[in-house]
């Protein structure tokens, strides 16, 4: 049978560990019971004890409360200092605990699980309602907005302008309608005899106060919340919603008087986008409603397992006593995160799910994907021919003599061994992402949550394996193929064309609209690949830049990439010249640049962040990328000219850089350097419990 220790951590929600009962450490406190009390406990009557227990409540302050002489524990109720606490509890021992060594601190602890788990349970369900009362009333302005717009269409032949996507120049139809109705609230409460200059003063400053961001933002204006975003869907309605503040707080333009002229105009792609947003809302907020669920039973579950171990190590019947006053708390009788839940599967299944309740718990509630022993064999099958096609491709480039530095024919180390190097430094990157999966599984980290990844969509780690060890055996393959051709002595054009069909192969592979070949995952990478390039258009999420940090590591990649694009597109395979990349000043130029892309993108994303978030943090983060591209800029510069001035520069920046980057890895990713820390030198909470772990991996890092 499997120990309720070990089923209650295989259970709990990671990210919320903390604020779980610490069913351990009161185990500990047991076991010091134990070792006090042993002899004593061994020498009592199993009848002695049995007496009758009750229970005394009071909501006092000052512990004036009902006393009897009959109990063994008194738990007493008494008002918080502050209501976000709500009640709190406390236990008083009473005349047959006296020869129970330790039970005065088993209580004391036990008393503050309790009101640590009450605390974090209303403040939780709290936030919950704020977000779903938030979600509902989105909902309600998309419902007005696609009325309004079926009504734009049954009159579209009395207004054939009312529908031209072109005319609306706001981010989206659901923020529009949050604006206007908001705004109306507050031109009730205005005075009517302000003049618009003073108006606008004001607003400004309150803006000032309220932050920075215009990123799904709130800021408080004439005592209400106006809500302005930067939506996350195309670049231009950024800078759109940005010119909009600026032509209204410098210019003087105000969007009120806009909409006045030309009105608040909707369209179907904003409907449908707003539409996806909402939805999405709705199902991160039941799955957070879900974990809340779990919090309640597992702790509920907790206090019965070591209630009942201390009566067994005691003799005594407290349990009776305590788990009513564990009932009667506020996690377990609350009843509005079941509300709430119901509530949301009811609107979910009225506007999302055509009225399917069915098709609506697939969305709320997913169920994993079963992992099938065929992608475990297939596994196994690319694995041992991609390690024999390897074999045999090293062995026939060794007697061809490509290797050698006398070989007859560099063109091909010099042409076809970068595709061969760029995809196994891509495959290989892939392979250890699929390493990460299976090591956060087997420690329980929920990375999904974490990377904000879709449940049923998101790949595991058989399939990334897959993936890899299938792609790879294509490759050799091919270039396998491709080198026996050469052996044979076919060198026509055709034949030199090869690696690029490769290239070009998966290419169409990744862009392929077929639902074929984890198309989800596919259309999810290319969505986040075209935020990072237009980084800082697009809101920061933590795919973004965690994919954006993965790039910084696939320099020589985009490099290998960019020499073979030169190669074939200047066609210089035809005459085999390939050192006409290398001998163009653009393209070296160009080379440079491609080094420090994903630097640049890194470093507006901290830029993003910081607008959003206005964390300084963010700033001292962009300040380690714009080192790195000083740094490349300064090599740059020395390979045109090569002077003492920018060889010293090379030298001072690549050096200043390395520093900044390796104690910003170090102290800020790492969490080394915590000197007052319970773990030698590392951050308090370690996911994994072999520290050697973490130092080995540091270690790899240099």
């Amino acid at each position: 049978m499997v120990k309720f220790s070990k089923e209650y951590e295989a259970q709990l929600v990671p990210e919320w560990r903390d604020a779980f009962l610490d069913y351990w450490k009161l185990k500990d406190e047991l076991k010091k019971i134990q070792m006090f009390n042993n002899n004593s406990f061994d020498k009592q009557n199993d009848g002695f004890f049995k007496c009758s227990f009750f229970l005394s409540f009071g909501n006092i302050s000052s512990f004036g409360h009902k006393q009897s002489n009959d109990g063994a524990i008194h738990v007493h109720k008494k008002l918080a200092s502050s209501l976000s606490q709500g009640d709190l509890y406390e236990t008083q021992l009473l005349e047959q605990f006296g020869d129970v060594e330790g039970a005065s601190e088993f209580f004391s602890c036990l008393d503050d699980q309790l009101n640590k788990v009450n605390q974090f349970y209303r403040i939780k369900e709290k936030d919950f309602v704020e977000k779903g009362n938030s979600a509902m009333k989105q909902l309600h302005y998309w419902v007005i907005a696609e009325n309004a717009l079926k009504t734009k269409k049954e009159n579209a032949s009395l207004h054939s302008n009312d529908d031209d996507p072109s005319i609306s120049s706001h981010p989206s139809c659901v923020v529009e309608l949050t604006e206007k109705a908001e705004k109306k609230e507050e031109e009730e409460k205005e005075d009517k005899n302000e003049n618009d200059s003073q108006e606008r003063s004001s607003r400004r400053m309150k803006r000032d106060e309220s932050g920075r961001s215009f990123s799904s933002r709130v800021f408080n204006c004439q005592g209400k919340n106006l809500t302005i975003n930067i939506p996350l869907t195309t670049p231009t309605q950024a800078l759109s919603a940005i010119g909009s503040f600026v032509w209204e707080d410098i210019i003087g333009h105000s969007t009120k008087k806009k909409s006045n002229s030309r009105g608040h105009h909707t369209n179907k792609t904003n409907l449908h986008h707003a539409r996806k947003m909402i939805k999405d809302a709705f199902v991160e907020l039941y799955k957070g409603l879900s974990y809340l669920k779990t919090y309640r039973k597992l702790n509920m579950l907790a206090f019965v397992k070591i209630l009942k171990k201390f009566d067994k190590v005691t003799n005594k019947e407290v349990l009776p006593i305590y788990l009513r006053v564990v009932e009667n708390s506020y996690f377990n009788t609350s009843g509005m995160v079941m509300r709430l839940s119901d509530e949301i599967e009811e609107l979910f299944v009225k506007h999302f799910a055509e009225d399917d309740k069915r098709m609506a718990m697939k969305y709320l509630r997913p169920n994993h994907r079963k992992e099938s022993h065929a992608v475990t064999f297939f596994i196994g099958v690319f694995a041992g021919c991609f390690i024999a096609l390897m074999a045999g491709y090293v062995i026939m480039a060794h007697l061809l003599g490509i290797y050698t530095k006398q070989s007859s024919d560099p063109v091909y180390m010099e042409t076809v061994y970068p595709v061969l190097s760029m995809f196994c430094l891509l495959f290989l990157h892939i392979f250890l992402y699929g390493c990460n999966i299976y090591t956060w599984k087997k420690s329980r980290i929920n990375f999904g949550f974490i990377l904000e990844l879709t449940p049923m969509k998101e790949l595991k780690y058989r399939e990334v394996f897959l993936i890899c060890t299938a792609s790879m055996t294509l490759i050799i393959g091919v270039l396998f193929t491709h080198l026996s051709l050469i052996a044979k002595g076919y060198s026509s054009t055709l034949v030199q064309t090869i690696p690029a069909f490769l290239l070009v192969f998966f290419l169409l592979v990744l862009i392929c609209p077929f639902n074929i070949l984890y198309r989800s995952t596919r259309f999810r990478f290319l969505q986040v690949i075209r935020n990072i390039l237009f980084a800082p258009l697009y809101k920061v999420v933590m795919l973004d830049f965690f994919m954006a940090d993965q790039l910084c590591s696939q320099v020589p990649l985009l490099r290998n990439l960019e020499y073979l694009a030169c190669y074939y597109i200047t066609a210089s395979y035809k005459t085999q010249d390939y050192g006409y990349c290398q001998r163009t000043t653009y393209y070296r130029d160009l080379a440079y640049a491609v080094s420090f892309l994903p630097y640049y993108w890194r470093a507006m994303q901290c830029a993003r962040r910081w607008f959003d978030e206005g964390q300084v943090t963010h700033l001292v983060n962009l300040g380690k990328y714009v080192s790195a591209m000083l740094a490349a800029g300064a090599k740059l510069a020395y390979d045109k000219e090569q002077t003492t001035l920018y060889l010293f520069l090379v030298v001072v920046l690549s050096s200043g850089a390395t520093l900044y980057q390796l104690y910003w890895d170090y102290a800020k990713d790492w969490g080394l350097l915590q000197f007052h820390s319970k773990n030698p030198w590392l951050r308090n909470e370690l996911m994994l419990r072999n520290k050697f772990i973490y130092y080995f991996s540091m270690f790899c890092r240099c």
